[in-house]
């Protein structure tokens, strides 16, 4: 699943932010916030994503 603050949120247009968000508002887990949270972790320790 696409969500912005782990896939480049800086890349996506607004109309793709939008559709995440929501995405992420209507699917909402806990699971799916310990997913994000790994990821993110993830892509601080790489170094990715951020401009």
């Amino acid at each position: 699943m696409l969500y912005r603050q782990v896939c480049g949120r800086s890349d996506l247009s607004r109309e793709e932010s939008v559709r995440a968000d929501l995405r992420y508002v209507e699917n909402w887990s806990f699971a799916m916030d310990l997913s994000i949270l790994r990821r993110t972790v993830g892509a601080v320790l790489r170094r990715e994503g951020a401009y």
